[in-house]
């Protein structure tokens, strides 16, 4: 039988759900975005707040900003926190979910600079180079395993355990179980449009500590037996001090899921529109080095993180409005990157876009992606063999999209070469 405690917190998430149904149901537009009406294509709905201004105020107590100079700004600005600190329950939309976990994106600045400078090196030019030879080892290998089937599914075959196998790598692990690491991931991205129920809470928490207790062995096994890897690299004592093992734990279970969560949606939601677009198709199966703006364009035309949230630390003016602090803004990315006073007829993919690369996909600023340099190798990698490998590739079935509006990606793709 429920306790108290657990009857008021479902009482409570009941009476969010409703609010959230009903300003949607009264023509709120981050509403109607939150209840996930929108999925198959939200970006009609980007355009109708973009309509509204600048600022777009919500029923829902926050402002939605589909500006790229605004979110640009915004983003680069230390007045302006990640998200509100606020201690573990049900969420709303667009706050993160109860964890307990310990990773630079939760700390204040100066903590994160402090950890973005110990994992950078990881991802500087000659490690990716490194890393590159064995993407494509990887990636030829999966469509080897996939074109043997006739028709196969481009996520669960190919665009998921893609990154998953490279990002496991860099850190260190061995005969991981692709699937579960795909399951972790899509639980801990559902949890970024809010935690919805108990059971959602049980699911996340759950995830985190059976990934606390894979990383807490990785840890002390490379304590005793160092690797090239980055476990190893983090556990070496910076100056007079080492990281203790909690900060190690917490920053591997970021990079292992948004290292492999945003290529598996970006390779996967490139895949998509160019299967919808044979003229571009052609174009990258032609001329496979346009591999690399071909993603770029899929990152500014479909971008993985739709939204991110960002609340003011102090009194600020944008839009020709004084705001006070605690204002909550909704940075809806994925309207950003189709911004007309910056791109040029935005709403056409075409992977010979000169400044598709002024996008907002990987932020800006301060949490500027730290991962951004492998995700596009990766995404270079997948896309290059698949025009390579597969120039006939064609739908073989209806996609299906994760079910999350803040992170946009498929479940599964069906296809045929």
């Amino acid at each position: 039988m429920p306790n108290a405690a657990d009857l008021l917190r479902t009482a409570k998430r009941q009476l969010r759900r409703a609010n959230v149904w009903s300003m949607a149901r009264r023509g709120d537009l981050v509403g109607q975005l939150m209840l996930h009406e929108r999925l198959e294509d939200p970006y009609p709905l980007y355009e109708r707040i973009r309509a509204q201004g600048p600022l777009y105020r919500s029923g829902l107590g926050l402002h939605a900003v589909t500006s790229h100079d605004l979110c640009t700004r915004v983003l680069r600005d230390p007045a302006f926190a990640r998200r509100n600190e606020e201690p573990a329950r049900v969420t709303p939309p667009g706050e993160q979910g109860p964890s307990g976990d310990t990773n630079f994106l939760q700390e204040e600045l100066s903590d994160h600079m402090r950890w973005r400078r110990l994992v950078a090196p990881a991802f500087r030019p000659r490690k990716i180079g490194e890393y590159r030879r064995r993407t494509e080892e990887v990636a030829h290998r999966l469509l080897d395993q996939a074109l043997a089937k006739g028709e196969f599914d481009l996520v669960t075959d190919f665009a998921s355990p893609l990154p998953i196998t490279v990002i496991s790598e860099l850190l260190g692990l061995t005969d991981v179980d692709v699937e579960l690491f795909a399951h972790y991931g899509l639980i801990t991205g559902k949890a970024i449009d809010g935690i919805r129920s108990n059971r959602q809470a049980r699911e996340f928490r759950t995830a985190v500590r059976e990934l606390d207790e894979l990383f807490a062995g990785l840890v002390r096994k490379r304590r005793d037996e160092p690797g090239d890897d980055l476990v190893s690299e983090l556990l070496k004592p910076q100056g007079d001090q080492a990281l203790p093992e909690r900060e190690i734990v917490g920053t591997c279970q970021l990079l292992l899921t948004a290292g492999f969560e945003t290529t598996t949606n970006l390779v996967s939601n490139a895949a998509l529109r160019l299967m919808a677009d044979p003229v571009q198709w052609e174009k990258l199966v032609a001329d496979p080095e346009l591999a690399p703006a071909a993603a770029e364009e899929s990152l500014r035309y479909d971008p993985p993180v739709q939204y991110s949230i960002r609340v003011a630390r102090e009194e600020f003016e944008a839009a020709g409005r004084r705001l006070p602090p605690d204002t909550v803004l909704m940075l809806v990315l994925g309207g950003a990157n189709r911004d007309p006073d910056v791109f040029v007829d935005p709403h056409r993919f075409d992977i010979t876009r000169p400044d598709a690369t002024s996008h907002l996909a990987f932020l800006s600023g301060a949490h500027y992606c730290v991962g951004a340099p492998l995700a596009r190798m990766e995404a270079d990698v997948a896309l290059k063999a698949l025009a390579e490998r597969v120039p006939g590739l064609r739908p073989a079935g209806r996609p299906v999209r994760r079910p999350t509006a803040a992170l946009r990606g498929l479940l599964h793709l069906p296809a045929a070469a």
